[in-house]
């Protein structure tokens, strides 16, 4: 666990204040780029020996942010999936009307980690009982989605969502869709590991969303153990 400089009342009130600023700012599509940001470098490709994850989990800002790092993880690409029209761009996905949900596409080495493992890296991710929503972030291009890319992901989706339901651990329906994987398309390059490029402006988002109180929530001490609060 990352140790954090206390803040007093007035840098709470200060930082409250930037957060929901940064929250409208995403909502409204405002995390515009300049001139000259709007480059978009292709996906990697894997190798014969690695694999395809893709998953839909809400902001793909944080759900890049959840796989960067997991040992046999390779690569990690914020995009879109799921939707209709060719090459959309954040704003049109944002606006609505591609059908595409915020996603992130893995390139993992299964000698090294398993399908199972990284389902279990993104339940704790992500809100599964919210439809076309996450934490703050509304609408269709927040919702949930498993994206399988073979017959033996599709089993190990559904199998996990089931096993997921019936512990009975929430109150009501998993709504997390598991459907077949779509085309991908990578997000603009300013969206990639945005975490890293704007460290202040992601912790203030994350922070305002309140994302970190809903995942205690939902998973408890256990998503702290995941890692899932960050």
């Amino acid at each position: 666990m990352h140790r954090r400089p206390h803040v007093g009342l007035a840098g709470i009130a200060i930082l409250g204040l930037v957060a929901l600023s940064i929250v409208g700012s995403r909502l409204a599509g405002a995390a515009s780029p300049r001139s000259g940001q709007l480059a978009r470098t292709p996906a990697p490709v894997p190798s014969d020996s690695q694999r395809i994850a893709t998953f839909a989990g809400g902001c793909f800002w944080s759900m890049q942010k959840a796989f960067d790092g997991v040992p046999g993880v390779v690569s990690t690409t914020a995009g879109f999936a799921g939707g209709t029209k060719a090459k959309p761009s954040y704003e049109q996905v944002s606006d609505g009307g591609t059908g595409h949900a915020e996603s992130v596409q893995l390139i993992y080495d299964p000698a090294r980690i398993s399908y199972e493992r990284l389902l279990d890296i993104y339940w704790h991710h992500i809100d599964p009982l919210t439809v076309n929503a996450a934490f703050c972030d509304h609408g269709a291009q927040y919702r949930s989605i498993i994206f399988y890319h073979d017959p033996e992901q599709q089993r190990l989706a559904e199998a996990s969502k089931r096993a997921l339901d019936q512990s009975h651990r929430f109150s009501t329906p998993i709504v997390t869709a598991v459907q077949p994987a779509t085309l991908f398309y990578p997000a603009e390059d300013y969206h990639q590991q945005f975490y890293k490029k704007n460290p202040a402006r992601y912790e203030a988002y994350r922070i305002g969303c309140g994302r970190d109180q809903r995942i205690r929530e939902l998973w408890g001490d256990l998503a702290v153990s995941k890692g899932a609060g960050q």
